[in-house]
């Protein structure tokens, strides 16, 4: 039985491992296309409503922190389970959005560009890194493994926390150079 265990571990891991690299990859490539897809005008809608996306995530992560330090494990589980769905649908519709609609620039001057590029790259190189620790964070809870779970967790929360507020942020500061 151990043996099994410890063969279903490493699938897991191999699988984790490898989401977590080729994830990012697609995503950087399909951003990397110059051609546009046309999915319609609706297309223009998604940044406002991947906002709505982090806004609900950074809740349910609190939500999420909150419950589990009131030891109400199901609330917990129910509202991580809900961000980590919530946070594959921003996913999807971020790679829809930029498919299909050329990138926004900023048109922030003054003081206020530095802090949206230094809020941009780093939500960025931190939405790219937490996929792994929260793959991990969610494998290690579903499988009972709670001791490798918290582990996992000291790192992954605190990074998907920041990612989805910054995103929140990020979004606000370009929201007024959409074009609609």
């Amino acid at each position: 039985m151990v043996t099994l265990q410890i063969e279903q571990n490493k699938k897991y891991n191999r699988l984790i491992n490898v989401l977590a690299v080729v994830i990012p990859v697609v995503v950087a490539v399909l951003l990397g296309i110059r051609q546009k897809v046309d999915l319609g005008a609706w297309t223009t809608y998604l940044p406002h409503i991947n906002a709505v996306i982090n806004s609900l995530t950074t809740g349910l992560l609190l939500a999420g922190l909150y419950f589990i330090k009131q030891k109400n494990i199901s609330a917990h589980r129910n509202a991580m389970l809900l961000a980590f769905t919530l946070g594959s649908l921003f996913l999807v519709s971020y790679v829809l959005y930029h498919l299909s609609n050329d990138s926004t620039p900023f048109g922030g001057q003054g003081i206020v560009r530095p802090v949206y590029y230094f809020l941009l790259i780093s939500h960025i190189i931190l939405s790219v890194v937490v996929v792994w620790f929260v793959l991990r964070a969610v494998y290690f809870a579903l499988s009972g493994q709670i001791a490798k779970h918290k582990a996992v967790v000291r790192w992954a929360y605190p990074i998907w926390l920041y990612v989805s507020i910054t995103g929140v942020i990020v979004y606000f500061m370009i929201a007024p150079y959409y074009r609609h």
